[in-house]
């Protein structure tokens, strides 16, 4: 039997591993699905068609799974998805999707989730990201792995965050951020890249070179967004070891829906 709290609340019909732990005074709804080890501290609240996978902690006063804050909602039975070993501290409320989008919304593995953080209806985070205290994402927004939200960032609806990016205290996003840049103020404007991020994670030399150069071409070569990506597609042709990593800012210009920030 999973380790419940006499004083928690666990509809019959929730399917939870042998060792999950659910702390006092927690709810958890018939249609919630929970793996292995996780543990759910006191007074959270996971409800919804919500799927959560291993080793994850959630601590108290979180409000997981509601419905999404949307109104065109009508009661569709929309998803959310948590993956492994994620962190979620205190006040956390994280959303279903809509039946306008995919109806899921997602967050990844080994994700860093501080307090009062946000994840509206349809958001696809990914993994290994950090949202400090009081990050908030709008309906519908994707971050990439690894990216960083500081404290207070406020993101737009549709907005997407590349793979790797940083985005400074305060800062209100409006339109995309490119893997691997470093965004802060408002109104919000590309201050250089990630440098202290990528090498953390272990990329090379020749890599963060690559992506410097990258950088310069659509941020300081006075290039049109069309022009840079041509550029970026002749840089990317000239050394397979950084390619990737020219390739993942070129993709994610062809895809931006919103413009970037410049």
């Amino acid at each position: 039997m999973a380790l419940i709290h006499p004083s928690a609340i666990v509809d019959p019909q929730a399917q939870l591993d042998s060792t999950v732990e659910v702390g006092a005074y927690s709810i958890i709804g018939p249609h919630v699905r929970i793996g292995a080890r996780t543990v759910v501290g006191p007074h959270v609240v996971i409800e919804g068609h919500t799927s959560i996978g291993e080793d994850n902690k959630f601590f108290q006063f979180s409000s997981i799974g509601a419905a999404p804050q949307d109104k065109k909602w009508s009661g569709e039975a929309t998803r959310l998805e948590v993956g492994d070993r994620n962190t979620v501290r205190e006040f956390c409320t994280f959303n279903t999707g809509t039946v306008q989008d995919a109806g899921v919304t997602r967050l990844g593995n080994d994700n860093w989730i501080s307090a009062y953080v946000h994840l509206a209806h349809d958001c696809q985070v990914g993994s290994n990201t950090i949202f400090s205290n009081n990050a908030q994402l709008a309906g519908h927004v994707i971050v990439g792995d690894w990216a960083i939200l500081s404290g207070y960032a406020g993101v737009h609806q549709f907005c997407k965050i590349g793979a790797h990016a940083f985005i400074g205290m305060y800062t209100s996003l409006t339109q995309d951020v490119p893997p691997f840049v470093l965004v802060s103020g408002n109104p919000a404007g590309a201050r250089g890249v990630n440098i202290e991020g990528i090498k953390r994670r272990g990329f090379s030399r020749p890599q963060i070179d690559a992506i410097r150069a990258a950088y310069k071409t659509v941020y300081r070569s006075g290039l049109t967004l069309e022009e840079a990506k041509a550029a970026l597609a002749e840089q990317e042709a000239t050394d397979a070891d950084t390619a990737p990593q020219v390739r993942a800012l070129r993709e994610f210009l062809e895809a931006a829906g919103r413009g970037i920030v410049r």
